[in-house]
């Protein structure tokens, strides 16, 4: 299999962090290649890694597009073109996500029929699969039709990526009755009930997206990452109220070592780094954003959930979704 591309100076924590998932991913059997200036080898140890020379960072302050363009031999920008040139089976990237989905976009191109891409982000499910979101944040304004086409790929995703077999879609409003809604909402109501191959069931509300009601929910992209920012933030806020209550005295510590077994796989579940990060679906290749957080824990698991997408060449299921077949 062709090696993922890892930006190794993207995100906060790079490009240590960065560098310290790819070889532990390598070590777990999945051939990576770095993709970062030609001194990175004396800044951190890459070990056997091959490295993609790039002269040039895209900050997480810059213009997207403008810094796609500008700045040609970026280490984003290189990444795509190692996916599109046959040299790597997916890109990476915790850096700019903007300038991350410009880079995919001018480079890989567009999946024949795809209207745009989205962003699709796993929100944890305790107990049970995620339910994908999306679009999570790459279309502020979007179309019925986009829609549609959003939900036909969030299923092909989460068959995939989570061995759903029938994924159910719903579409985010502001009630479940089908009425509810803005004309946006209304439209694509009656677009996605008449779609062929989805399994839609209807309309569901912010509540119902951490629950097991749901399998993938479609949204614009601007509503997609307000919910997404709230979710994360509601989460972290509750396990560090538990974190402390646990930490309150001797008693409370005690019944804490307790139950620390059986809550750990609930943490993990609730763990951004547990899924190593968001796709961006319908560019003609595998790109993966990355949280700009990301340690080596969540680039590992994004380095693998990468080789396993394209193992399962989920592109090409992407594209047979989207003509129709």
């Amino acid at each position: 299999m062709l090696p993922v591309a890892v930006d190794a100076m993207g995100g906060d924590k790079s490009p240590g962090e960065i560098v310290e998932g790819a070889r532990r991913a390598v070590a777990a059997g999945i051939a990576v290649t770095l993709v970062g200036p030609p001194d990175l080898g004396d800044r951190v140890d890459i070990g056997d890694l091959e490295v993609i020379p790039a002269s040039e960072v895209v900050d997480m302050t810059e213009d997207a597009g403008q810094s796609v363009r500008r700045k040609k031999d970026s280490t984003l920008v290189r990444a795509a073109e190692a996916v599109r040139d046959g040299k790597a089976s997916a890109m990476i990237s915790a850096g700019n996500t903007g300038a991350t989905m410009a880079a995919a976009l001018f480079r890989m191109g567009r999946i024949s029929g795809v209207k745009r891409p989205a962003i699709a982000t796993p929100i944890p499910v305790p107990g049970s699969e995620p339910t994908v979101l999306l679009d999570a944040g790459a279309n502020a304004e979007v179309q019925p039709d986009w829609l549609v086409q959003f939900a036909q790929m969030g299923s092909v995703y989460s068959r995939l990526r989570f061995g759903v077999a029938e994924p159910r879609v719903g579409l985010l409003s502001i009630g479940e009755e089908p009425g509810k809604g803005d004309a946006l909402r209304k439209e694509s109501y009656a677009l996605l009930a008449a779609a062929p191959h989805l399994h839609f069931v209807g309309n569901v509300e912010g509540r119902d997206i951490m629950t097991t009601d749901v399998d993938v929910v479609v949204t614009d992209g601007f509503t997609g990452n307000v919910v997404l920012k709230a979710l994360e933030g509601g989460v972290r806020t509750v396990v560090e109220a538990l974190l402390a209550a646990f930490a309150t005295d001797e008693s409370t510590k005690a019944h804490a070592d307790a139950l620390m077994p059986a809550l750990m796989p609930l943490y993990v579940s609730l763990d951004p780094d547990t899924y190593g990060g968001a796709i961006l679906l319908g560019v003609d290749g595998l790109c993966i954003i990355s949280h700009g957080s990301s340690g080596a824990t969540a680039m590992q698991n994004a380095i693998t959930m990468a080789a396993e997408m394209s193992a399962a060449h989920m592109v090409d299921e992407l594209r047979m979704a989207i003509s129709g077949w």
